[in-house]
């Protein structure tokens, strides 16, 4: 019931306001002795928004972790590191407790996709210093299932372990997904036979856009598409709702989440999109207060789920950066937008967008590269683009094999 997940909320908030006083250097000044939370209303009329700008300004000052920090160094037992592709990355530490924490939401998400013991999950992931599917690794082990580590290999090894090892769950990000079931294609690797019937992607909002999800479904043979998001500095946020195509749930026993108009900060109505401000209730070594994402989605109804859920809904996941959105001749452009149209006109293997500026006007164009021989792809493309946004963009095709592809958050936005 909604009741007991927000009195559950606001004693974990209360818990958490207690334990950052005298502690965490970062908070006790931003906080200036609050302690106790008489209710929701109350905490976001009062308490300040936390933003990514001033982190990186903290850890500048503080170098090298800054000093959101709630216990001495010795605690810390993890290290991540923001991918960094937008500005300068944030360094994280994270406790034993934290990351504990953070596994517990891991295995709600493989839950809610039904994932569990005896289940053989292969992880296409770098294994780099951001946090991505390191947190995932460790929940899948805790479960039972077989968690297997696809660092360090090419695509071609990566299908052959797939295929060897029997795996039925793949995690990785939506344009790796596709990636692996190109590669099969061009290697002549046969993944008709493939155990693999869920596929777990994270890092991108392709998840829940319809025609990437049918694409990666059709070269994997139907393997469901199970949508997640986290961030490094937040941890694992949301998982798929098991009943409701492109829904995501926010894991309510761990966030208290808020959506808010950009420009004047108040809560949007259920229906509204909005920026999604997220507290974190249990990672008390390194926390995080209304930090506002970037991340633009739709707040949906606050009734029960079908699926028996009382957590809020994210209808049609993430939908949107704040910070990824470009405006061309008046209108507003994000990256979500623009793969939904070219995804869905069959043929494209790739795609590249980039944006000039001229006399302070951006102007778009398009290079895609075709998944198969067809004269008449960049004029399919321009007219789903002209039907769909009102503007011309310019597309052009490229031989194949011309972009790059991309193992982790792909980078298909370019300025010029």
């Amino acid at each position: 019931m909604r009741a007991d997940i927000e009195a559950d909320q606001l004693e974990k908030l209360t818990a958490l306001f207690l334990a950052l006083q005298g502690r965490n250097a970062f908070y006790s000044t931003k906080l200036r002795g609050i302690e106790s939370i008489p209710s929701f209303e109350w905490f976001s009329e009062h308490i300040p928004f936390t933003t990514k700008r001033e982190l990186i300004e903290d850890q500048h000052i503080h170098p090298p972790y800054g000093s959101n920090l709630t216990y001495p160094l010795e605690r810390y037992t993890r290290f991540s590191q923001t991918n960094g592709t937008t500005g300068t990355p944030l360094r994280w530490l994270d406790t034993q407790e934290s990351w504990d924490w953070m596994a517990g939401n891991w295995k709600q998400v493989f839950q809610a996709a039904d994932v569990g013991a005896g289940d053989r999950i292969f992880f296409a992931f770098s294994f780099g210093p951001f946090l991505g599917f390191w947190v995932a690794f460790e929940a899948a082990s805790r479960m039972g299932c077989l968690a297997i580590p696809g660092g360090g290999m090419r695509s071609s090894a990566r299908l052959h372990a797939i295929l060897d090892n029997a795996v039925t769950v793949l995690c990785c990000t939506p344009t790796y997904a596709l990636r692996l079931g190109e590669s099969a294609v061009e290697e002549h690797i046969d993944i008709s036979q493939s155990k693999v019937r869920r596929i777990i992607v994270a890092g991108e909002p392709g998840g829940s856009i319809k025609a990437t999800q049918t694409r990666i479904q059709e070269l994997w043979r139907g393997a469901r598409v199970v949508d997640h998001h986290g961030m490094t500095e937040v941890g694992p946020v949301s998982y798929s709702c098991p009943k409701r195509d492109r829904v995501l749930h926010i894991i309510e026993a761990s966030y208290f989440a808020e959506v808010i108009d950009p420009a004047n900060s108040r809560p949007v109505e259920p229906g509204e999109r909005g920026e999604l401000v997220l507290t974190n209730l249990g990672r008390i070594g390194s926390p995080l207060i209304r930090y506002r994402t970037g991340d633009i989605v739709q707040r949906g109804a606050s009734e029960q789920c079908e699926c028996g859920s009382h957590d809020l809904a994210l209808e049609g996941g993430i939908l949107a950066r704040t910070d990824d959105m470009v405006v061309v001749r008046g209108v507003n452009l994000y990256p979500s937008a623009i793969e939904e149209i070219l995804r869905d006109c069959d043929g494209v293997a790739e795609y590249r967008v980039e944006i000039r500026t001229e006399r302070s006007l951006s102007e778009m164009s398009i290079q895609v590269e075709p998944s198969h021989e067809e004269s008449g792809l960049a004029h399919r493309l321009e007219s789903a683009l002209r039907d769909t946004l009102g503007l011309r963009i310019p597309v052009s095709t490229v031989p194949r094999g011309a972009l790059p592809r991309f193992e982790m958050k792909a980078q298909r936005w370019v300025r010029i």
